[in-house]
């Protein structure tokens, strides 16, 4: 869809959107998938509008596949975005059209205030692919301490989607493909270090992680070093 396409559109719902957080794990730290509008240094989460017919996470799934081509993702609605002046700071819709000569009536809906619901996902951090559209020229992976510039009040969708996830990592973390099928305790604690910026003694965070009654574990990874051999774990299917 072109910029004229989406601004023509008749039936959007006025002033509600969706956006989506989807966050990765790559060398031991928390990534965010971000893409790069064309023509703009802007970067923002992938994020769309919803049609009048449309349900509320149908629209999520649709938009996250149109601007990433990433389809069967478990996305989490975790808080709706509703700050009278959210669409007001670094508005790339507005720079866009500015850009393009393309001039459209003040009152149109694309240049009102929007909530916009999130939707968050954790994903294996090789799934993600660059396509291009109409709106963006890159998409990319961040490191969610280190964003670039960010378009309307994108970086604080992704605060909001971190500390959600942090609250509910015990159990999101099952089946959410961020480590190989089976994995060390090791790799787990490193997961789990990095999406939540604290360190854990190793004897603690095992006692935790087996309560929890998630892991089902396997043979010892032997490496054929000296050090004593790991066992293996994966995550009980849900």
């Amino acid at each position: 869809m072109t910029l004229q396409e989406l601004i023509d559109t008749k039936n959007f719902i006025n002033q509600l959107s969706v956006d989506c957080a989807i966050f990765g794990f790559h060398d031991n730290s928390l990534k965010i998938l971000l893409l790069k509008y064309h023509e703009l240094n802007l970067w923002a989460i992938p994020g769309g509008f919803i049609f009048e017919d449309e349900h509320l996470d149908d629209a999520a799934h649709r938009i996250l596949y149109e601007r990433t081509h990433l389809e069967d993702v478990y996305l989490q609605q975790f808080y709706a975005f509703g700050g009278i002046d959210r669409t007001e700071k670094n508005n790339p819709h507005r720079q866009l059209l500015a850009n393009k000569g393309i001039e459209i009536d003040k009152d149109h809906w694309i240049n009102k205030r929007f909530v916009t619901v999130g939707y968050y996902a954790l994903i294996d951090y090789t799934l993600s692919h660059t396509f291009p559209d109409a709106f963006n020229e890159t998409c990319a992976w961040f490191d969610v301490h280190d964003l670039p510039e960010m378009a309307f009040d994108h970086k604080e969708i992704i605060e909001k989607g971190l500390e959600h996830l942090r609250k509910t990592l015990d159990y999101d973390i099952v089946g959410s493909n961020l480590l190989p099928e089976k994995f060390t305790m090791k790799d787990l604690q490193n997961l789990y270090e990095a999406i939540l910026g604290e360190k854990f003694r190793r004897n603690n965070f095992q006692r935790k992680m087996l309560s929890l009654n998630i892991l089902d574990r396997h043979e010892k990874l032997f490496s054929g070093s000296a050090n004593k051999a790991p066992y293996l774990y994966s995550f009980k299917k849900k």
